[in-house]
């Protein structure tokens, strides 16, 4: 009896149900489940109402990012909401026997960022945590989305998930990238084209020679980004690159278990004569540095583009206007030379040791603009030590940027780095709705080396007029 082709999505979903219902969701077996001090204080409360205990605590892995703040960690927290939250993440850990890194910790750090440096996440895995972004461990090859405060509840108590199956969609990228066009570009631009909906209710693998050359680092900013265009999660088949970085990382396999796990991973890529629900295929020379100009992922540009017409744009046009309005932009207005108040690089999208080297790369024998404000924040402290390591720090340091400690910092308005009403900031984080970083604040997403090319001259700038 033939095989019938398989997609990498469905070969990593289809061996982790534990039950079919029928004509209702999959019950789906999950391997790691990741917790930070947000969503998990009221699932551990509901369980414990309902005298539940932790099914699988060594499956489970805390730490403390969306309250923290990013200067003076050894000082008690003072906001109260936040130091409540972060003390009910220690004291049910605790509780429960689940690895907790809290502030203080060496391992501490984003979420998403701590999860891969640490080997926690491997190829063929599924993985959850009550945060969207969880897509970014798809780069390995897993299936990984968010999920709710109750659905934490579940998985804390049964290792279980139920979940409907999604669809399944292919975004291709072929060819080589241009000069200054990172992975943050790639994803952007991918958005851009299907918009933030256009791949809700899919699964998206991502395929094509782009994907391929991508380090590690540029593969989970994309994946990172997919739920963006409204998919449920992103997955790249992991490869050598995905091999050589996992390997020697504390919580990897090792000696026989790390050949007998390799063997496996090496399965994981999708047949020849798989299909797919949707497919969509790109040329990587289309490709410029993007950047944002509107109140969603999708409303993005090429840096050297005017902003469309509301016709052009498609959808609804009062919705368009009011997103333009609140930014304080017009149509046909150029996006480059518009002034910048702020520059955050970090997140669980661009905070990794490979994000600040090409930061790094346009401010090093240049000077941060007078007026703006730049946030450096490191996704953890093992980026932070790259950091300090690589000399990066001194290159920042001599252009006039300050590091500061590790956590979500200005992706999101929970905490101190907040930007105010009105102020403009480009941001190497994943969202830009209204007052995403701050009530009343105007995001401009965009790349690493875009970030860069604003902090040094103060307006939008194409970063690739600055590099050497």
């Amino acid at each position: 009896m033939s095989i019938k082709p398989a997609t990498l999505f469905d070969k990593v979903w289809d061996s982790h149900v534990v039950r079919k219902i029928e004509d209702g969701p999959d019950v789906l077996f999950i391997d790691r489940h990741f917790i930070h001090e947000v969503t998990s204080p009221v699932a551990f409360l509901g369980m414990e109402s309902r005298g539940l205990k932790v099914m699988f605590p060594e499956k489970t892995f805390a730490t403390a990012d969306h309250n923290t703040p990013t200067i003076n960690q050894h000082l008690p927290v003072a906001d109260p909401l936040s130091a409540n939250q972060l003390k009910a993440l220690e004291t049910n850990t605790g509780k429960y026997g689940i690895s907790h890194w809290g502030l203080g910790n060496p391992k501490n750090g984003i979420v998403h960022v701590v999860g891969p440096e640490n080997g926690i996440t491997l190829p063929g895995m599924t993985i959850v945590c009550g945060d969207s972004h969880t897509s970014t461990h798809g780069a390995f090859g897993a299936i990984a989305f968010g999920i709710g405060t109750s659905e934490v509840e579940m998985v804390l108590s049964s290792q279980c998930i139920m979940q409907p199956k999604p669809k399944k969609m292919r975004i291709s990228v072929n060819g080589k990238l241009g000069k200054g066009i990172l992975p943050k570009d790639v994803v952007l631009y991918i958005i851009s084209q299907l918009t933030a909906a256009g791949a809700t209710g899919y699964f998206v693998e991502f395929a094509g020679e782009a994907f391929e050359n991508m380090s590690m680092e540029g593969r989970m900013t994309v994946c990172n980004m997919s739920i963006e265009m409204g998919a449920r999660g992103g997955m790249i088949a992991p490869d050598e690159t995905t091999f050589n970085y996992i390997k020697g990382r504390e919580k990897a396999p090792e000696g026989e278990a790390w050949d007998k796990a390799l063997a496996y991973w090496k399965t994981l890529k999708t047949d020849e004569g798989a299909t797919f629900d949707k497919e969509y295929v790109f040329n990587a020379s289309d490709i410029e540095p993007m950047i944002t100009y509107g109140t969603n992922p999708g409303m993005g540009i090429g840096i050297t583009k005017s902003i469309p017409t509301a016709e052009a744009a498609g959808g609804s046009k009062s919705s368009y206007e009011k997103s333009l309005q609140y930014m304080g932009f017009h149509e046909a207005e150029p996006m480059l030379g518009k002034k910048v108040d702020y520059v955050f690089i970090g997140s669980c999208t661009n905070g990794r040791i490979e994000d600040f080297r090409a930061f790094a790369s346009i401010v090093k024998g240049r000077k941060k603009a007078d007026h703006v404000t730049a946030w450096i924040v490191p996704g953890s402290h093992i980026v932070e030590q790259q950091i300090r390591e690589e000399g990066i720090l001194d290159i920042l340091t001599e252009a006039g940027f300050q590091l500061r400690q590790p956590g979500c910092s200005a992706c999101l308005a929970m905490n101190d780095d907040k930007v105010p009403a009105g102020k403009y900031a480009v941001s190497t984080s994943n969202r830009n709705f209204e007052g995403r970083q701050g009530p009343g604040s105007r995001t401009l997403l965009a790349s690493p080396l875009v970030a860069a090319a604003a902090a040094v001259t103060g307006v939008v700038t194409d970063p690739r007029e600055l590099i050497a």
